[in-house]
Protein backbone atom coordinates (compact mmCIF):
# COMPACT_ATOMS: atom_id res chain seq x y z
CA UNK A 1 0.00 0.00 0.00
CA UNK A 2 1.16 3.51 -0.77
CA UNK A 3 1.11 6.35 1.73
CA UNK A 4 1.79 9.95 0.88
CA UNK A 5 0.69 13.54 1.03
CA UNK A 6 -1.08 15.93 -1.27
CA UNK A 7 -0.97 19.70 -1.29
CA UNK A 8 -3.41 22.22 -2.71
CA UNK A 9 -0.79 24.96 -2.54
CA UNK A 10 -2.93 27.56 -0.79
CA UNK A 11 -1.41 30.85 0.31
CA UNK A 12 -3.25 31.43 3.57
CA UNK A 13 -2.69 33.81 6.48
CA UNK A 14 -1.34 32.12 9.59
CA UNK A 15 -4.01 33.10 12.14
CA UNK A 16 -1.52 32.98 15.00
CA UNK A 17 0.85 35.52 13.41
CA UNK A 18 -1.34 37.42 10.94
CA UNK A 19 1.21 36.81 8.17
CA UNK A 20 0.80 34.98 4.87
CA UNK A 21 3.78 33.56 3.01
CA UNK A 22 4.70 35.07 -0.32
CA UNK A 23 4.03 33.02 -3.44
CA UNK A 24 7.77 32.39 -3.69
CA UNK A 25 7.93 31.16 -0.11
CA UNK A 26 4.92 28.90 -0.59
CA UNK A 27 6.30 27.32 -3.77
CA UNK A 28 9.66 26.68 -2.10
CA UNK A 29 7.84 25.25 0.93
CA UNK A 30 6.01 22.75 -1.29
CA UNK A 31 9.35 21.57 -2.66
CA UNK A 32 10.75 21.25 0.86
CA UNK A 33 7.70 19.22 1.86
CA UNK A 34 8.27 16.83 -1.05
CA UNK A 35 11.90 16.36 0.00
CA UNK A 36 10.78 15.67 3.55
CA UNK A 37 8.19 13.16 2.35
CA UNK A 38 10.92 11.09 0.71
CA UNK A 39 13.25 11.52 3.69
CA UNK A 40 10.71 10.10 6.16
CA UNK A 41 9.83 7.15 3.95
CA UNK A 42 6.54 8.18 2.36
CA UNK A 43 5.69 6.86 -1.07
CA UNK A 44 3.82 9.66 -2.86
CA UNK A 45 3.85 13.43 -3.23
CA UNK A 46 0.94 14.95 -5.14
CA UNK A 47 0.19 18.55 -6.03
CA UNK A 48 -3.08 20.13 -7.04
CA UNK A 49 -3.65 22.34 -10.06
CA UNK A 50 -5.16 25.79 -9.58
CA UNK A 51 -5.23 28.91 -11.72
CA UNK A 52 -6.55 31.43 -9.24
CA UNK A 53 -5.43 33.09 -6.01
CA UNK A 54 -4.87 32.16 -3.25
CA UNK A 55 -3.30 29.05 -4.85
CA UNK A 56 0.10 28.78 -6.54
CA UNK A 57 0.39 25.37 -8.30
CA UNK A 58 -0.71 26.42 -11.78
CA UNK A 59 1.92 24.21 -13.48
CA UNK A 60 2.13 20.82 -11.76
CA UNK A 61 4.45 19.21 -14.31
CA UNK A 62 6.97 22.03 -13.87
CA UNK A 63 7.01 21.52 -10.11
CA UNK A 64 7.05 17.73 -10.32
CA UNK A 65 9.86 17.76 -12.88
CA UNK A 66 11.92 19.93 -10.54
CA UNK A 67 11.21 17.59 -7.64
CA UNK A 68 11.94 14.52 -9.76
CA UNK A 69 15.48 15.79 -10.38
CA UNK A 70 16.07 16.04 -6.62
CA UNK A 71 14.50 12.77 -5.42
CA UNK A 72 15.11 9.09 -6.04
CA UNK A 73 12.15 7.03 -4.79
CA UNK A 74 9.18 9.35 -4.44
CA UNK A 75 6.18 8.67 -6.67
CA UNK A 76 5.04 11.97 -8.18
CA UNK A 77 1.37 12.62 -8.84
CA UNK A 78 -1.31 15.28 -9.07
CA UNK A 79 -4.40 16.05 -7.05
CA UNK A 80 -5.83 16.89 -9.53
CA UNK A 81 -5.01 17.57 -13.19
CA UNK A 82 -7.93 19.39 -14.80
CA UNK A 83 -9.12 17.11 -17.59
CA UNK A 84 -11.90 19.57 -18.44
CA UNK A 85 -9.90 22.72 -19.17
CA UNK A 86 -6.52 21.32 -20.24
CA UNK A 87 -5.98 20.15 -23.80
CA UNK A 88 -5.68 16.33 -23.76
CA UNK A 89 -2.84 16.57 -26.27
CA UNK A 90 -0.84 18.76 -23.90
CA UNK A 91 -1.58 16.46 -20.95
CA UNK A 92 -0.42 13.47 -22.99
CA UNK A 93 2.85 15.11 -23.96
CA UNK A 94 3.60 16.86 -20.65
CA UNK A 95 3.14 13.75 -18.52
CA UNK A 96 4.93 11.44 -20.94
CA UNK A 97 7.88 13.84 -20.83
CA UNK A 98 7.74 13.91 -17.03
CA UNK A 99 7.51 10.12 -16.99
CA UNK A 100 10.78 9.86 -18.95
CA UNK A 101 12.56 12.44 -16.79
CA UNK A 102 11.45 10.73 -13.56
CA UNK A 103 12.25 7.21 -14.81
CA UNK A 104 8.63 6.18 -14.47
CA UNK A 105 7.93 7.62 -10.99
CA UNK A 106 4.83 9.40 -12.27
CA UNK A 107 1.08 8.96 -12.27
CA UNK A 108 -1.72 11.48 -12.31
CA UNK A 109 -5.17 12.08 -10.92
CA UNK A 110 -7.72 13.58 -13.29
CA UNK A 111 -10.62 15.72 -12.10
CA UNK A 112 -12.96 18.53 -13.00
CA UNK A 113 -11.81 20.89 -10.26
CA UNK A 114 -13.97 22.87 -7.89
CA UNK A 115 -13.44 26.42 -9.16
CA UNK A 116 -16.21 27.48 -11.54
CA UNK A 117 -14.51 30.52 -13.13
CA UNK A 118 -11.65 28.41 -14.47
CA UNK A 119 -13.87 27.11 -17.27
CA UNK A 120 -14.37 30.40 -19.16
CA UNK A 121 -10.76 31.35 -18.52
CA UNK A 122 -9.81 28.44 -20.75
CA UNK A 123 -12.69 28.82 -23.18
CA UNK A 124 -14.91 26.11 -21.71
CA UNK A 125 -18.45 25.97 -20.33
CA UNK A 126 -18.89 24.62 -16.80
CA UNK A 127 -22.26 23.19 -17.81
CA UNK A 128 -20.33 20.79 -20.03
CA UNK A 129 -18.09 19.60 -17.20
CA UNK A 130 -19.02 15.92 -17.31
CA UNK A 131 -19.08 15.62 -21.13
CA UNK A 132 -15.72 17.41 -21.27
CA UNK A 133 -14.22 15.00 -18.73
CA UNK A 134 -15.51 11.98 -20.65
CA UNK A 135 -14.51 13.11 -24.12
CA UNK A 136 -11.15 14.58 -23.17
CA UNK A 137 -10.10 11.45 -21.34
CA UNK A 138 -11.19 9.27 -24.22
CA UNK A 139 -8.80 11.23 -26.42
CA UNK A 140 -6.01 11.22 -23.83
CA UNK A 141 -6.33 7.45 -23.45
CA UNK A 142 -6.07 6.96 -27.19
CA UNK A 143 -3.08 9.31 -27.49
CA UNK A 144 -1.19 7.20 -24.97
CA UNK A 145 -2.25 3.79 -26.29
CA UNK A 146 -2.16 4.41 -30.06
CA UNK A 147 0.85 5.63 -32.00
CA UNK A 148 -1.26 7.35 -34.67
CA UNK A 149 -4.61 8.91 -33.83
CA UNK A 150 -7.43 10.24 -36.01
CA UNK A 151 -9.90 12.12 -33.86
CA UNK A 152 -13.03 14.23 -34.12
CA UNK A 153 -15.12 15.30 -31.16
CA UNK A 154 -17.23 18.14 -29.78
CA UNK A 155 -14.71 20.12 -27.77
CA UNK A 156 -11.50 20.48 -29.76
CA UNK A 157 -10.28 20.66 -33.32
CA UNK A 158 -9.93 17.33 -35.16
CA UNK A 159 -6.67 15.40 -35.32
CA UNK A 160 -5.44 13.66 -38.43
CA UNK A 161 -2.68 11.05 -38.25
CA UNK A 162 -1.40 12.65 -35.04
CA UNK A 163 1.33 11.17 -32.87
CA UNK A 164 1.86 12.55 -29.37
CA UNK A 165 5.53 12.81 -28.45
CA UNK A 166 7.37 11.56 -26.57
CA UNK A 167 5.71 8.16 -26.48
CA UNK A 168 5.10 6.77 -22.97
CA UNK A 169 8.12 5.23 -21.28
CA UNK A 170 8.49 1.52 -22.14
CA UNK A 171 5.24 1.75 -24.07
CA UNK A 172 3.27 2.03 -20.80
CA UNK A 173 1.45 5.29 -19.97
CA UNK A 174 1.38 6.77 -16.47
CA UNK A 175 -1.29 5.19 -14.29
CA UNK A 176 -4.44 7.30 -14.10
CA UNK A 177 -6.61 7.92 -11.05
CA UNK A 178 -10.00 9.56 -11.60
CA UNK A 179 -10.75 11.83 -8.67
CA UNK A 180 -14.27 12.71 -7.63
CA UNK A 181 -16.16 13.80 -4.56
CA UNK A 182 -19.68 13.69 -5.99
CA UNK A 183 -20.00 12.39 -9.55
CA UNK A 184 -21.07 8.78 -10.27
CA UNK A 185 -20.24 9.39 -13.95
CA UNK A 186 -16.55 9.69 -13.00
CA UNK A 187 -16.67 6.48 -10.96
CA UNK A 188 -18.19 4.81 -14.02
CA UNK A 189 -15.46 6.25 -16.26
CA UNK A 190 -12.70 4.95 -13.99
CA UNK A 191 -14.30 1.50 -13.95
CA UNK A 192 -14.76 1.40 -17.74
CA UNK A 193 -11.05 1.94 -18.41
CA UNK A 194 -9.85 -0.18 -15.49
CA UNK A 195 -8.18 2.88 -13.98
CA UNK A 196 -7.99 3.90 -10.34
CA UNK A 197 -10.69 5.84 -8.48
CA UNK A 198 -9.66 8.38 -5.86
CA UNK A 199 -12.25 9.56 -3.35
CA UNK A 200 -10.97 12.65 -1.58
CA UNK A 201 -13.07 12.02 1.48
CA UNK A 202 -11.94 15.00 3.54
CA UNK A 203 -15.13 17.02 3.86
CA UNK A 204 -18.18 14.78 3.98
CA UNK A 205 -19.32 11.75 5.99
CA UNK A 206 -18.11 8.34 4.86
CA UNK A 207 -21.55 7.20 3.66
CA UNK A 208 -21.36 9.58 0.71
CA UNK A 209 -18.06 8.12 -0.49
CA UNK A 210 -19.07 4.55 0.25
CA UNK A 211 -21.73 4.83 -2.45
CA UNK A 212 -19.27 6.14 -5.04
CA UNK A 213 -16.63 3.52 -4.25
CA UNK A 214 -19.14 0.68 -4.21
CA UNK A 215 -20.40 1.81 -7.63
CA UNK A 216 -16.87 1.94 -8.98
CA UNK A 217 -16.05 -1.52 -7.64
CA UNK A 218 -19.20 -3.09 -9.13
CA UNK A 219 -18.61 -1.54 -12.53
CA UNK A 220 -14.90 -2.41 -12.50
CA UNK A 221 -15.92 -6.07 -12.19
CA UNK A 222 -18.69 -5.62 -14.76
CA UNK A 223 -16.17 -4.46 -17.35
CA UNK A 224 -13.98 -7.50 -16.76
CA UNK A 225 -10.95 -5.90 -15.14
CA UNK A 226 -11.02 -8.19 -12.11
CA UNK A 227 -13.18 -8.83 -9.09
CA UNK A 228 -14.76 -5.89 -7.27
CA UNK A 229 -12.26 -6.13 -4.42
CA UNK A 230 -9.38 -5.88 -6.92
CA UNK A 231 -10.46 -2.41 -8.05
CA UNK A 232 -7.81 0.27 -7.44
CA UNK A 233 -9.01 2.73 -4.79
CA UNK A 234 -7.33 5.76 -3.26
CA UNK A 235 -8.51 7.87 -0.34
CA UNK A 236 -7.78 11.32 1.00
CA UNK A 237 -7.46 12.30 4.63
CA UNK A 238 -6.41 15.10 6.96
CA UNK A 239 -4.38 14.88 10.15
CA UNK A 240 -2.74 17.10 12.70
CA UNK A 241 -0.67 15.45 15.40
CA UNK A 242 1.17 16.09 18.57
CA UNK A 243 2.30 13.43 21.00
CA UNK A 244 -0.33 14.67 23.42
CA UNK A 245 -3.80 14.90 21.87
CA UNK A 246 -4.77 17.94 23.93
CA UNK A 247 -1.74 19.80 22.59
CA UNK A 248 -2.75 18.90 19.03
CA UNK A 249 -6.29 20.20 19.49
CA UNK A 250 -5.12 23.40 21.15
CA UNK A 251 -2.52 24.14 18.47
CA UNK A 252 -4.67 23.28 15.46
CA UNK A 253 -7.89 24.95 16.57
CA UNK A 254 -7.08 28.50 15.34
CA UNK A 255 -6.06 27.10 11.94
CA UNK A 256 -9.25 25.09 11.68
CA UNK A 257 -11.47 27.94 12.87
CA UNK A 258 -10.07 30.32 10.24
CA UNK A 259 -9.45 27.92 7.35
CA UNK A 260 -10.90 29.32 4.09
CA UNK A 261 -12.75 26.08 3.30
CA UNK A 262 -14.35 25.03 6.57
CA UNK A 263 -13.58 27.88 8.96
CA UNK A 264 -16.43 29.66 10.73
CA UNK A 265 -18.61 26.59 10.25
CA UNK A 266 -18.87 23.40 12.32
CA UNK A 267 -16.72 23.17 15.42
CA UNK A 268 -13.47 21.25 15.29
CA UNK A 269 -15.04 18.54 17.42
CA UNK A 270 -18.09 18.23 15.14
CA UNK A 271 -15.95 18.11 12.01
CA UNK A 272 -13.59 15.44 13.33
CA UNK A 273 -16.55 13.32 14.40
CA UNK A 274 -18.28 13.54 11.00
CA UNK A 275 -15.30 13.42 8.59
CA UNK A 276 -11.89 11.70 8.34
CA UNK A 277 -10.07 14.69 9.89
CA UNK A 278 -8.03 13.46 12.85
CA UNK A 279 -6.53 15.90 15.34
CA UNK A 280 -4.73 14.13 18.14
CA UNK A 281 -1.91 11.72 18.90
CA UNK A 282 -0.20 9.44 16.38
CA UNK A 283 -2.07 6.50 17.89
CA UNK A 284 -5.40 8.23 17.28
CA UNK A 285 -4.42 8.81 13.65
CA UNK A 286 -3.56 5.12 13.30
CA UNK A 287 -6.84 4.02 14.84
CA UNK A 288 -9.01 6.29 12.71
CA UNK A 289 -7.17 5.53 9.47
CA UNK A 290 -7.62 1.81 10.09
CA UNK A 291 -11.38 2.36 10.11
CA UNK A 292 -11.17 3.44 6.45
CA UNK A 293 -10.65 -0.18 5.48
CA UNK A 294 -13.77 -1.15 7.41
CA UNK A 295 -15.75 1.48 5.51
CA UNK A 296 -14.31 1.15 2.00
CA UNK A 297 -12.62 -2.24 1.79
CA UNK A 298 -8.99 -2.93 0.93
CA UNK A 299 -7.49 0.00 -0.93
CA UNK A 300 -4.17 0.94 -2.45
CA UNK A 301 -3.30 4.57 -1.75
CA UNK A 302 -3.76 6.86 1.24
CA UNK A 303 -2.88 10.54 0.83
CA UNK A 304 -2.99 13.03 3.69
CA UNK A 305 -3.48 16.80 3.48
CA UNK A 306 -1.09 18.38 5.99
CA UNK A 307 0.12 21.77 4.74
CA UNK A 308 -2.98 23.91 4.43
CA UNK A 309 -4.86 26.61 6.37
CA UNK A 310 -1.77 28.73 6.99
CA UNK A 311 0.27 26.14 8.90
CA UNK A 312 3.92 27.23 8.87
CA UNK A 313 6.48 25.08 7.10
CA UNK A 314 8.27 24.21 10.35
CA UNK A 315 5.07 22.74 11.75
CA UNK A 316 4.32 20.78 8.58
CA UNK A 317 7.79 19.24 8.60
CA UNK A 318 7.29 18.23 12.23
CA UNK A 319 4.02 16.59 11.20
CA UNK A 320 5.80 14.64 8.48
CA UNK A 321 8.38 13.42 10.98
CA UNK A 322 5.58 11.99 13.13
CA UNK A 323 3.78 10.56 10.12
CA UNK A 324 6.88 8.84 8.78
CA UNK A 325 8.26 7.58 12.08
CA UNK A 326 5.20 6.64 14.14
CA UNK A 327 2.15 6.35 11.90
CA UNK A 328 2.93 4.99 8.44
CA UNK A 329 5.10 2.04 9.55
CA UNK A 330 2.25 0.76 11.72
CA UNK A 331 -0.40 1.40 9.07
CA UNK A 332 1.68 -0.24 6.37
CA UNK A 333 2.19 -3.37 8.47
CA UNK A 334 -1.46 -3.59 9.53
CA UNK A 335 -2.95 -2.96 6.10
CA UNK A 336 -0.58 -5.38 4.38
CA UNK A 337 -1.35 -8.10 6.90
CA UNK A 338 -5.09 -7.72 6.36
CA UNK A 339 -5.08 -7.49 2.57
CA UNK A 340 -5.85 -10.80 0.78
CA UNK A 341 -3.19 -12.08 -1.62
CA UNK A 342 -5.39 -11.60 -4.69
CA UNK A 343 -5.89 -7.87 -3.99
CA UNK A 344 -3.23 -5.87 -5.88
CA UNK A 345 -0.79 -3.33 -4.55
CA UNK A 346 -0.89 0.22 -5.86
CA UNK A 347 0.31 0.29 -9.48
CA UNK A 348 3.84 1.44 -10.22
CA UNK A 349 5.64 1.77 -13.51
CA UNK A 350 7.45 -1.52 -12.84
CA UNK A 351 4.25 -3.42 -12.08
CA UNK A 352 2.46 -1.89 -15.08
CA UNK A 353 5.28 -2.89 -17.43
CA UNK A 354 5.09 -6.43 -16.04
CA UNK A 355 1.31 -6.51 -16.40
CA UNK A 356 1.57 -5.18 -19.94
CA UNK A 357 3.96 -7.96 -20.83
CA UNK A 358 1.54 -10.51 -19.38
CA UNK A 359 -1.50 -8.94 -21.02
CA UNK A 360 -3.11 -8.28 -17.63
CA UNK A 361 -4.58 -5.19 -15.97
CA UNK A 362 -4.35 -6.39 -12.35
CA UNK A 363 -1.20 -7.63 -10.66
CA UNK A 364 -1.72 -9.19 -7.24
CA UNK A 365 1.14 -9.25 -4.79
Amino acid sequence: MQFGIFTVGDVTVDPTTGRAPTEHERIKAMVAIAHKAEEVGLDVFATGEHHNPPFVPSSPTTMLGYIAAQTERLQLSTATTLITTNDPVKIAEDFAMLQHLADGRVDLMLGRGNTGPVYPWFGKDIREGIPLAIENYHLLHRLWHEDVVDWEGRFRTPLQAFTATPRPLDGVPPFVWHGSIRSPEIAEQAAYYGDGFFANNIFWPKEHFQRLIELYRRRFEHYGHGSADQAIVGLGGQVFMRRNSQDAVREFRPYFDNAPVYGHGPSLEEFTEQTPLTVGSPQQVIEKTMTFRESFGDYQRQLFLMDHAGLPLKTVLEQLDLLGAEVVPVLRKEFDALRPAHVPDAPTHTSLVAAHAQGSTVVAR
